[in-house]
């Protein structure tokens, strides 16, 4: 996988896309090939994602080979299901046969399943049996996005023979830098770094000298490893991966035994991706999944129009909490004038606690047992923002409109504010409790739930205060 594209150079792609568009309406093929030969890999993939679907294969088509797989490479899945769409099955073929197992398992995630099956047919043996391990695991598992292809040694195999097994598998391997030490069994027992191997190689490291350096036993110079097993989420293993720095994370089955590795790069894509679809859903819309510029207009009103239904049949509870006390309402209709106050205020401290709450649950800073923990630091936190807010706005309006409706909107800050930030904190809590996405239980839904709620907090302290 290749390094993420920079501003710049997405910039200047953006510069042409409207001559590509041009020449590609005006069918002027060589002018493509001109105008795309002095760009970077990156910048065609930043060019391409921003053409139609049809513009894209036309110009893909035009690319030499080898720029053609290292650009498809880059494409987000869902991109890649878009250009097979509008390539030859030959070209197909070729592209599919060029990717590494578990970016070819990535595309078949998004491909129809009629196709899969095609695909896979027209892989060697060797690359078929390797990507149908890794599609034997279960969605959304590091299983299903670790690469088989890794260079591994023995525990007892020497430095000079560890380097050997590199030299021997590098045009295959996706990674060479991080060697998982294995033990008999096949069992994950350490790692050791290329570096190291060259530095004893060398005869620079150890009391072994220049003449013995590559006999030392790689036992004793492999360090321990932390790894993680098939079947749990590519997102924590992604994030274990990205704290500890490892180059490469290995890969176990639920016995211990190494079956592929996890790449820094790899790892990285698979938290752009999870990171993306979270801000999307706290912002109450399905995440795209391609560009903006790339998405059809019916696609982003797919991705936002079952949000804004249910948040239209939440709104509804609010209505009904206005027709319950619309009497307290036509008696004193200053309280209509703070109602957004209220609302915007319980709305904005839920969401700040719950987005709070989902980065330190995706982080694993907490974990669901820690609810009552969240439950009650966000309780001191919604105690202590309601106070200051409850005193500010209730001298102020208190010396505007009248004290008994300063101590209305000081005591409903107060009580909302509270309310607020403890409903938000433990939402993502519950939400991950039940394997479901913390997102979807935040921002969304905790502004519909504040919303009724605040307003009947609120008409039940005018009702008291006011004796109503």
């Amino acid at each position: 996988m290749n390094a993420p594209q920079t501003s710049e150079q997405i910039t200047d792609a953006i510069e042409f896309v409207g001559p590509v568009e041009q020449l590609v309406e005006s069918k002027n093929f060589t002018g493509i090939v001109e105008t795309l030969a002095p760009l970077s890999n990156e910048q065609i993939t930043a060019l391409l994602e921003r053409l139609s679907i049809d513009e894209r294969a036309i110009v893909y088509r035009l690319l030499p080979k080898d720029n053609a797989i290292d650009v498809f490479e880059q494409f987000d899945p869902v991109l890649q299901r878009d250009l097979i769409q509008g390539l030859r099955d030959a070209e197909v073929a070729t592209i599919f046969s060029d990717l590494d197992p578990d970016d070819r398992v990535w595309l078949l995630d998004e491909l129809p399943a009629a196709l899969a099956p095609r695909l896979l047919h027209g892989l060697s043996v060797r690359d078929r049996h390797l990507t149908s391990e890794v599609l034997g695991y279960p969605r959304g598992s590091v299983g299903r996005r670790m690469t088989p292809e890794y260079v591994s040694t023995r525990a007892d195999a020497t430095v000079g023979e560890a380097l050997q097994r590199v030299y021997a598998q590098l045009d295959d391997a996706e990674t060479v830098y991080t060697l998982p030490v294995l033990d008999d069994s096949r069992r994950l027992v350490g790692v050791v770094s290329l570096r190291d191997l060259l530095r004893y190689s060398a005869g620079t490291g150890g009391t072994a000298g220049a003449t013995g350096a590559a006999d030392v036993p790689v036992s004793e110079i492999m360090q321990d490893v932390s790894a993680m097993t098939a079947y749990e989420t590519a997102e924590a293993a992604a994030r274990r991966c990205a704290e500890l720095g490892f180059l490469a994370l290995p890969i176990v089955d639920r016995e211990g035994r190494l079956v592929g590795v996890l790449t820094i790069d790899d790892a990285a894509r698979i938290l752009e991706h999870e990171e993306s679809e979270d801000a999307a859903r706290q912002g109450g819309v399905e995440p795209l999944r391609r560009p903006y510029l790339a998405t059809p207009v019916r696609s982003l009103v797919g991705s936002r129009i079952v949000w804004l239904l249910v948040l239209a049949v939440g709104a509804t509870l609010t209505v009904q909490v206005l027709s319950v006390f619309e009497a307290t309402l036509e008696q004193v209709t200053v309280l209509a004038l703070f109602m957004p106050l209220m609302i915007g205020t319980g709305g904005n401290t839920g969401n700040q606690a719950a987005t709070t709450v989902t980065r330190a649950l995706a982080l694993g800073d907490v974990r669901p047992r820690d609810v009552w923990k969240v439950m009650l630091r966000e309780l001191g936190v919604g105690v202590s923002l309601g106070a200051l807010l409850g005193l500010l706005g209730g001298v102020i309006t208190g010396v505007v409109f009248d004290p008994s409706v300063g101590a209305i909107i000081g005591l409903t800050l107060l009580a909302v504010c509270t309310m607020a930030a403890t409903v938000g904190g433990i939402m993502p809590m519950l939400a991950r409790a039940v394997r479901a996405d913390p997102a979807v239980f935040s921002n969304p839904f905790i502004s519909t739930f504040v919303d009724a709620a605040g307003l009947i907090v609120y008409f039940m302290i005018a009702r008291a205060v006011l004796h109503l």
